[in-house]
């Protein structure tokens, strides 16, 4: 049974079919969404604080005996239609009394045998239930977040970790839902209204109340710290978005190098079709993978050549487009052909200019691969390359030979490309909190490069709003809190 709600937690966190009603009784609805006859299914609801009364009736409406369970504790139930008292189940029934559950409202949780019949039933059950109704998509999460129980970033850090598809992505999400991105933009908020506290008290008392010295000195020395720290953080190479959404492999080449073959490898299913005939693939397509623990989108490309047909040029034209794009170039060559003037023309158009850059400052990274190596003779390496080109990696991919090689250096580029999620400070994950963070040392910056102090503090303000936008939370009480705290007006 551990195991079977195990998987019942896992899948029902992927999707909610939610209930609600308006009006005072307010109370949501919602079944974990699967697929398949599971052993187990969940159903949950919650009520709205203005109606805990409610949400106790809809709980013993269905449950026999008719007293509310220990709270937080299983209770095997019989469920019950409310009208014509016919068993539906023998089920596992949970209570949380708000405000210690997920919502903060009060909540009670069916934990039934997973037959369409009888989660059919139940469901039916609940809609005869006066005061429900089908809540929305996230509104469980969202009256969480109305209610303090998750800030913006941890909502967002859920939403992620639900969607998590490798480890990696697993361990960001878990961060930001434990509250690190938002206990980080919290501290840098807690600064930044010391400061403007500060600089807003000069302005209102400076003149008249003899505040001690050097106020603006110790502002404007938060704001440069401040700013520093919101500037590093900015230069993360997007490694938190990439994480988040994939890192971009590109696998590119002559034609008939194996490129496809390697995408099959890697993806460990038949993405592209694989012909011995030159020129097979002539569109870009692409398939999320999982190379060791890290998200990439990994893309075949047609083979780089000239003075072939139209559609086929396309195809070119596209590859060539999309290696612009690539966080990670894989180029591939045939180990048995690398003398041909494809081979030799695709090493000096595409592979040595991206040898030669460093990825540090912003270039491309590179694998150089050379496939087929099952065709050269025993004891016969391959022909020479050009010094100035990265170690080449030797692969077959019709024996398997080489590949763990190629996995452990896809890996290595992977976490130079997303960092690692369990070290360091969080990362930002969303375009949104780059851009919040981003206005917000704009802000910071109008404001120490202004020599007019009510400037100054409107540009300080507008950047804690930033802040704000970015987590949640904060207010102009909490600003006269800082003032009365640190400083004794009137002295």
């Amino acid at each position: 049974m551990r195991s079977g709600l195990r998987t019942l937690a896992a899948r029902a966190a992927r999707g909610l079919r939610r209930w609600e009603v308006s009006g005072a009784r307010d109370i949501v609805t919602g079944v974990g969404g699967l697929s398949g006859p599971p052993a187990l299914a969940l159903e949950t609801f919650y009520g709205g604080l203005c109606a805990r009364p409610a949400s106790g009736a809809a709980l013993r409406s269905l449950t026999a005996p008719r007293a509310l369970p220990p709270a937080r504790r299983a209770s095997l139930r019989l469920l019950s239609d409310p009208r014509s008292g016919e068993p539906l189940d023998r089920a596992l029934v949970l209570w949380f009394p708000g405000p210690q559950s997920f919502t903060g409202e009060d909540c009670a949780e069916f934990h039934v045998h997973g037959g369409t019949a009888v989660v059919s039933g139940v469901l039916e059950a609940l809609g005869r239930v006066p005061g429900l109704r089908p809540a929305e998509a996230g509104e469980f999460t969202r009256r969480a977040f109305a209610h303090g129980k998750l800030s913006l970033t941890e909502v967002e850090g859920l939403a992620d970790l639900i969607h998590a598809e490798t480890e990696a992505q697993r361990r960001q999400a878990l961060r930001q839902l434990d509250g690190e991105l938002g206990h980080l933009c919290h501290g840098w908020a807690e600064t930044l209204t010391q400061a403007l506290a500060h600089v807003e008290a000069y302005i209102d008392f400076g003149e008249d109340d003899n505040l001690e010295e050097g106020v603006l000195e110790r502002a404007d020395s938060q704001v440069q710290r401040l700013q520093a720290a919101l500037s590093a953080h900015l230069q993360d190479a997007r490694r938190g978005q990439r994480l988040r959404s994939g890192a971009h492999v590109v696998v590119a080449g002559p034609p008939n190098a194996g490129k496809s073959s390697l995408v099959n490898l890697l993806s460990r299913k038949p993405v592209s079709i694989v012909s011995p005939e030159p020129g097979t693939t002539r569109d870009v397509l692409e398939t999320p993978v999982d190379l060791g623990g890290f998200p990439a989108l990994l893309s075949d490309t047609a083979g780089l050549r000239e003075g072939v047909g139209p559609v086929e040029q396309e195809g070119v034209q596209r590859a060539r487009d999309r290696l612009e794009q690539a966080d990670l170039l894989l180029a591939v060559l045939d180990a048995s052909d690398l003398a041909s003037p494809s081979s030799r023309d695709f090493l000096d158009t595409v592979v040595a200019p991206l040898g030669a850059r460093d990825p540090r400052e912003g270039g491309q990274r590179l694998l150089l691969v050379l496939n087929k190596r099952d065709l050269l003779a025993p004891g016969t390496p391959p022909a020479a390359l050009p010094a100035a080109l990265p170690a080449p990696l030797l692969l077959s991919c019709l024996t398997g030979q080489g590949l763990d090689t190629l996995l452990a250096a896809l890996r290595t580029e992977l976490a130079a490309l997303c960092g690692d999620p369990g070290a360091g400070p969080p990362l930002l994950t969303r375009a949104r909190h780059r851009h919040h963070l981003q206005a917000c040392l704009d802000a910071l910056r109008r404001a120490r490069g202004s020599s007019d102090l009510a400037l100054a503090a409107e540009a300080l303000r507008a950047a804690r709003a930033h802040l704000g936008h970015l987590a949640g939370g904060g207010g102009p009480e909490e600003l006269l809190d800082v003032i009365f705290r640190d400083f004794c007006i009137g002295k």
